[in-house]
């Protein structure tokens, strides 16, 4: 367990969980309650799987020494033992990450020390030191969006006699679930590891008088060119996902994002949506746009005024399988490289279909201004991009349809597919719904095809298992276009990037 001293000689104690990958950064991660031991952020969900984080002990906390003077607990004045772990682990920037009342300090570092920050994470955070006042009311609103939970009477009980000002006894196990999205067994054991883990005393002065100048924050604020995010939890009313808005707007480069279905732990409510949104917010190669109601991630390479190129890609995969192409493209195009829903660090929604591709791709078209773009489509992504081109025509400036198959009823028909064991990089509710399109397609996706106006090249792999004369056939439907049969199977842009680059070269694409 390592150990540092503040500035004032305290010993503090942090853990390190993770390893990482070598082009990731430490993350610093401050614990909520107030003053509660970082234990009970564990692992965050499984974040430490990908980056090494450092789990701070706030000072009288876990294994970090109590302190001389009790003064020291108050929010503003821990905002230098922060300072300090960072002069300790020898970084010039550090990426930050604060939990619930945690929030308050990061903030205040963020205000003091705005050059220190390289990106800031705020999860459930508290919202008092920038002004932002989380009321009784909220969280009776956020506890009523579970009306039909069987602990949810004795909770609104318990709330109303706090909002009253007369709680009697002890209430804190009749509210506890409603700090979580789902009240079950990881919930409960999260719950009751919370015995013993916060310093009283300590609580009661992080929000002594004088800890918090809202109105000089909130300028100093403006200054913090880092980008933060915010995540809120969809069910959480400390801070409700509007006081969590609220916080978002006052960074120049704050991001907003609600977790569906989460309370005030996320990565405990669902850990794999809270690790796809902090991963991608973390990764500098990775942005997000909402789009549809969807947080869509996607990378970008090239110049902004370059024209621009969209690459989806199929089943499966995600926006780093056009890794190669796009960096060969970015050399005289910008390069937008997307995930869709279900797929890599998007959102996963559990609900798939050719039409709701289609949708996260007209939208991010629109979110990112991109009308008139190449769209260069990969299987799944070729059906959608051609679906839109078919709806929307002019919407897509030029169309590449990498061996997508043609939406005619499969024969024979594709059985039931069965779920590999372990992780997967998709949701695999994708392969069954996909599946069943396939089998029996929506017609108007092959009648439509001489609406499209969009220049389109049809790329086939001469070894796939797509049928190429289908592919030929749809060519030919399409008014103008040409096809391509290129020596490669199904993935023909990563088996053959040069043959593929050369095709996209002679369409005017490359």
């Amino acid at each position: 367990m390592p150990i540092f001293h503040a500035y004032d000689g305290t010993a503090l104690a942090y853990h390190l969980m993770g390893e990482g990958n070598p082009k990731d950064r430490t993350l610093i991660c401050l614990p909520g309650g107030p003053m509660r031991a970082s234990a009970y952020l564990g692992d965050l969900g499984g974040l430490a799987a990908g980056r090494r984080l450092v789990l701070l002990d706030l000072r009288g906390t876990g294994d970090s020494v109590a302190p001389a003077d009790p003064s020291t607990y108050r929010c503003d004045r821990l905002v230098e033992d922060i300072e300090a772990l960072r002069e300790h682990l020898g970084h010039q920037r550090i990426d930050l990450l604060a939990h619930s009342a945690a929030g308050n300090l990061a903030v205040l570092y963020a205000a003091r020390h705005p050059q220190r920050l390289r990106t800031l994470v705020l999860v459930a955070p508290g919202t008092r030191a920038a002004g932002v006042d989380v009321t009784e009311q909220d969280r009776i609103e956020a506890a009523g969006l579970r009306s039909r939970e069987p602990w949810y009477a004795e909770a609104r009980a318990a709330l109303d006699e706090i909002a009253a000002g007369r709680p009697a006894g002890d209430v804190r196990p009749a509210v506890e679930p409603v700090a979580y999205g789902r009240w079950d067994e990881a919930a409960r054991t999260h719950a009751t590891s919370a015995a013993g883990q916060t310093n009283r005393a300590a609580q009661r002065a992080f929000h002594g008088e004088g800890a918090f100048d809202p109105a000089s924050t909130v300028a100093a604020l403006r200054e913090v060119a880092a980008p933060v995010l915010v995540l809120a939890g969809e069910h959480d009313g400390c801070p409700s996902p509007d006081r969590a808005t609220e916080l978002a707007a006052l960074f120049p480069h704050g991001e907003f994002v609600v977790q569906r279905g989460a309370g005030h732990y996320p990565w405990i409510d669902g850990p794999g949506a809270f690790i796809r949104t902090v991963t991608a917010f973390l990764d500098p190669g990775v942005r997000s746009v909402q789009a549809g109601g969807i947080r869509l991630a996607y990378r970008v390479l090239g110049d902004p005024a370059a024209p621009p190129v969209v690459l989806v890609h199929g089943r499966g995969g995600s926006s780093r399988d056009w890794t190669l192409v796009a960096e060969r493209l970015a050399g005289e195009h910008r390069v937008y490289a997307l995930d869709f829903r279900g797929h890599g660090l998007s959102d996963w929604p559990g609900r798939y279909s050719f039409e709701l591709f289609r949708d996260d791709l007209h939208a991010f078209l629109e979110a990112r201004n991109l009308a008139g773009a190449t769209v260069v489509g990969h299987s799944m992504g070729g059906v959608a991009a051609c679906l839109l081109a078919e709806r929307e025509p002019g919407l897509i400036g030029r169309l590449v349809l990498e061996d997508a198959p043609l939406l005619r009823p499969l024969d024979p028909p594709r059985p039931a597919a069965e779920r590999p064991d372990g992780p997967m990089e998709f949701d695999w509710p994708v392969v069954p719904s996909i599946d069943a399109q396939l089998n029996e397609p929506d017609p108007a996706g092959r009648e439509r095809l001489g609406e499209i106006t969009a220049p389109t090249l049809v790329i086939g792999g001469a070894r796939s298992h797509i049928d190429q004369e289908q592919l030929a056939w749809m060519a030919e439907r399409i008014p103008g276009a040409r096809f391509v049969t290129i020596d490669a199977g199904h993935l023909v842009h990563a088996a053959r990037p040069e043959e593929f680059l050369s095709a996209l070269r002679s369409f005017g694409t490359a």
